[in-house]
């Protein structure tokens, strides 16, 4: 164990780049918003003020309007398309013009309640309520409880067959020619396919058009997602957003938090699947679910939005899973025609996404299959290394090497 946490800890001071983590060297070059929330935690079991001056970076790239990017451009790199160019915000520091899962408030409550940093906490709490403000009114402005993302990056999960469907609307004639620079560091098998890569920059050439202004955004994409991964680590991040605003919050806060977690509360079983035996996205152009099975779709597990038959119900759809692959949780159902062991968000395991849903499964006492996932991770990163994302049936390691939020989750998961 100590040899694992000791080459954790390395991959981390790597890929450091002066108060921020690059995911991994050249692969991304750059600083992300969920990689580095992630990261932090990893950051915290060795450095607490650079776990803080990790969150601390990011934020640097916030918005006037509480949103926060899914890049921040800090220093230039051409390792990675599309850059600030294609971008075309007016930030500075430069970022992109899309966000990403905001599990920053959960982070910083558990910063916080590990470290005591009540000034570090408190200058952040305003931040982190801005940027949920930002979902509440850019991403949900009917107010149903359910947020949208509008661009398959804010994901978090790329190349999901969950966004197939809705992704297949976005034309690909006339966007800015993509220059891939990700197939050059690992294989080609291993990513997004082209098309999916030019109908992504269909997008932001599109977004960019519309000044990234939200309301416009709002109305005139072809890609509008109510994705369950999102609306669960955003409900798990109001739920630590409101603890932090009993320490730091102004009159009104908690009321106005509460509200949106009733809300959600509200909307929820709306995507519950029960012949699944797990949540579904809604596409909410078609005005249609969407059949797929995803990891996404156990992470409501990890915001306290399930009851125990859901659970129960959960647990034994990872069982039934576990009968087709070697290690869990693979990010789609390996039942599914679509099922590639190699590709990305579409087969792989990731080991922080294991980490939220064996957190949920604990949560509602189902504590032998948390162990197990667990279990696997620690045996996918002792086989494959802290590499990006695993092989579900081998156990190899896949994508980018030495990948900070995987060794950040070997770190934080065994931490006491």
């Amino acid at each position: 164990m100590t040899e694992l946490i000791d080459a954790a800890q390395a991959v981390l001071r790597a890929n450091d780049r002066g108060g921020y983590t690059v995911p991994t060297d050249r692969l991304y070059p750059f600083q992300w918003n969920w990689d580095s929330a992630f990261v932090a935690l990893g950051w915290a079991t060795f450095d607490e003020d650079r776990a803080w001056r990790e969150i601390e970076r990011l934020l640097e790239g916030q918005w006037d309007d509480g949103m926060v990017p899914h890049i921040v451009f800090h220093v230039p790199s051409d390792d990675y398309f599309p850059g600030p160019d294609v971008w075309g915000t007016k930030h500075r520091p430069a970022t992109s013009g899309v966000t990403q899962p905001p599990v920053l408030a959960t982070v910083v409550r558990r910063l916080f309640d590990a470290t005591g940093a009540a000034e570090r906490a408190a200058a952040l709490y305003p931040k982190l309520l801005a940027w949920h403000r930002w979902w509440a009114k850019a991403r949900d402005p009917q107010g149903t409880g359910l947020v949208a993302i509008l661009h398959p990056w804010e994901s978090g999960m790329d190349n999901s067959p969950a966004w197939d469907l809705a992704l297949a609307r976005v034309p690909m004639s006339g966007v800015t020619p993509i220059r891939r620079r990700d197939t050059r560091h690992i294989g080609a098998d291993m990513r997004p396919q082209d098309d999916e890569y030019r109908r992504y920059i269909a997008l932001v050439d599109l977004f960019r058009t519309l000044r990234w202004e939200p309301e416009a955004m709002w109305a005139h994409t072809p890609f509008k997602v109510a994705d369950v991964g999102i609306n669960a680590m955003l409900h798990r991040a109001e739920t630590d957003l409101l603890a932090l605003a009993g320490g730091f919050g102004q009159p009104g806060d908690e009321d106005e938090i509460a509200l949106r977690l009733e809300r959600r509360r509200q909307a929820m079983p709306g995507l519950w699947n029960e012949a699944a035996g797990l949540f579904e996205p809604f596409d909410l152009i078609a005005q249609a679910p969407v059949p797929v099975a995803t990891s996404a779709g156990f992470l409501p597990l990890f915001a306290g939005l399930v009851d125990t038959r859901q659970a129960r119900r959960m647990a034994a759809e990872i069982e039934r899973w576990a009968e087709a692959v070697r290690y869990l949780v693979p990010s789609l159902s390996p039942r599914d025609p679509r099922f590639d062991a190699k590709r990305y968000w579409r087969g792989p395991v990731w080991a922080i996404v294991n980490r939220m849903i064996a957190e949920g499964l604990a949560d509602y006492g189902q504590d032998a299959l948390a162990t197990r996932i667990h279990g696997h991770t620690q045996a996918l990163v002792r086989r494959g290394g802290f590499a990006e994302y695993f092989d579900p049936t081998t156990g190899e390691g896949l994508g980018g090497e030495r990948f900070s939020w995987t060794a950040a989750t070997a770190l934080s998961w065994a931490a006491p």
